[in-house]
């Protein structure tokens, strides 16, 4: 029954042109900061404005007094003259939905907004793993929870590939390359990174493969220009012996040619006539030792005695 006629005063509040529907707005919020709910429909001070969290009233200012409907420190918030509500140093269980309903001096109701107020805590710091089964890498992200309704979004990235999840605690990619994978774990109020490069043995990825070919074909080009320029040297050292030979043989002929032309006759001297007048020293052939011939053998000769006269 309350329901009911909550809608329908929001629906008739739509024949009055003064007056503001509800407007829901959605804030988030990290622990421990100073949030700030202010009213759209607001213009300078206004004269009366009550705050109600899950229809629970706060707080409320009329005509410049604040009147507090709940523990002041246990609430720590406070609200300013145009109606703006200041949530100091925020808790998770500040969360819900706030609404605020403004009232003119006549007290025509001149506006009604809803705010969703979510506070949040920090992501916690990535975990990536991986796992290479079969050529293929399986990488995990992982986030650790505080409390079992905390969620995040996950992405994970490789290279140009990525894998978004909503609502998440974990995600897996699996992929046949290694390389570089980043995972960033975030809500609405925070972001946290981690990046890891992983391989696995016996694998190569596309980018290793081009490069290797790359550089074994720029290591055989190099190989066959320097077999080239070895053997061009090699060839033109040859050339330079066998010309530095050709002249050397060719000098060494015009020096025999030189050498064997006929002297022209000149008037020797006495000195070179007593030399040229002396014989000249025959060489002595040493002849040959031969063996002592063997001596004949003398027979003793008979006497010759005196013949007798007959």
């Amino acid at each position: 029954m309350n329901f009911r006629w909550i809608l329908l005063v929001k629906c008739l509040l739509l024949l009055f042109p003064s007056v503001k529907c509800s407007i829901t707005n959605w804030i988030y919020m990290a622990v421990n900061e100073s949030a700030l709910l202010s009213i759209a429909a607001a213009s300078g001070s206004i004269y009366d404005a009550t705050w109600l969290r899950d229809r629970q009233r706060l707080l409320q200012i009329k005509d410049k007094k604040v009147k507090y409907y709940v523990n002041k420190d246990r609430c720590r918030c406070k609200i300013f003259l145009n109606g703006t509500l200041q949530i100091e140093q925020v808790v998770k269980e500040d969360s819900g939905k706030y609404t605020v309903t403004v009232y003119q001096q006549d007290g025509k109701l001149k506006a009604e907004e809803e705010t969703m107020f979510i506070v949040q805590e920090p992501v916690p710091q990535p975990i990536l793993s991986a796992e290479c089964v079969n050529k293929t890498v399986s990488v995990k992200c992982e986030v650790k929870q505080k409390t079992k309704d905390e969620t995040f979004i996950i992405e994970l990235t490789q290279d140009k590939s990525k894998k978004i999840q909503k609502n998440a605690t974990r995600l897996e990619l699996h992929t046949r390359y290694s390389g570089t994978f980043r995972c960033v774990v975030k809500n609405q109020v925070s972001e946290k990174t981690a990046e890891k490069v992983i391989k696995c043995s016996g694998q190569l990825d596309l980018y290793l493969i081009l490069s290797i070919a790359g550089g074994a074909i720029f290591f055989v080009i190099f190989v066959i220009l320097l077999i080239y320029c070895i053997r061009k040297k090699k060839a033109e050292r040859l050339e330079d012996d066998h010309e530095e030979q050709m002249m050397q043989a060719r000098q060494a002929n015009s020096e025999m040619v030189v050498r064997e032309l006929p002297q022209p006759p000149c008037n020797p001297t006495p000195k070179q006539l007593r030399v040229q007048q002396r014989p000249l020293p025959q060489p002595q052939v040493q002849q040959q030792a031969l063996p002592p011939r063997p001596r004949p053998r003398t027979q003793q000769r008979t006497p010759n005695h005196p013949r007798e006269r007959p």
